[in-house]
């Protein structure tokens, strides 16, 4: 079992988990893009998965600033939301609904990892590594505007749109 007694230990520890929680990602994105039946929602995720490549480039190019291999420990977190998704994406909806939903799932996906980046960010200053600090802090900020980006796309008709479904 991993020794997780410092600060720093911590840090990689949680690097490890965000690796693995974002490779997980860019396999489960292009699952959710094809079931998007909005054409924004569709591309907002499109680009998410692209942003998320990049994602795993920066944690590859962490590990190498901590002198660590880039190895992934298990993000059961994230396998939990993502097997909530995949349910989602089963259930009998219609299209605008399932949007709605899609749209839920992609932000409690967003939320763990703006908690996750925010946390790993402030341990990397806190360590005096702004190197690192910079990259997650690049990522945070992706992190966030997908989300709002997410909220912006629900409030601008997506969930209009599923609501005039109910009320016809």
């Amino acid at each position: 079992m991993e020794k997780i007694d410092s600060l720093e230990n911590l840090l990689v520890h949680e690097i490890k988990d965000l690796y693995h929680a974002e490779k997980q990602l860019v396999k489960a994105l292009p699952k959710v893009a094809k079931k998007a039946s909005s054409p924004e929602l569709k591309r907002a995720i499109e680009e998410h998965l692209e942003q998320t490549e990049g994602h795993v480039e920066r944690l590859e190019r962490v590990f190498e600033m901590l002198g660590q291999p880039a190895k992934a420990v298990k993000c059961k977190a994230m396998q939990g939301i993502l097997e909530e998704g995949e349910e989602t994406l089963k259930l009998k909806s219609n299209p605008d609904t399932l949007d709605a939903a899609i749209i839920l799932a992609a932000q409690k996906v967003e939320h763990y990892e703006i908690a996750s980046y925010g946390s790993t960010t402030t341990w990397a200053d806190m360590l005096g590594r702004s190197d690192i600090k910079k990259l997650l802090g690049q990522t945070l900020d992706e992190e966030e505007q997908t989300d709002q980006k997410l909220t912006d796309l629900a409030k601008s008709g997506v969930n209009q749109n599923s609501a005039r479904r109910q009320a016809a």
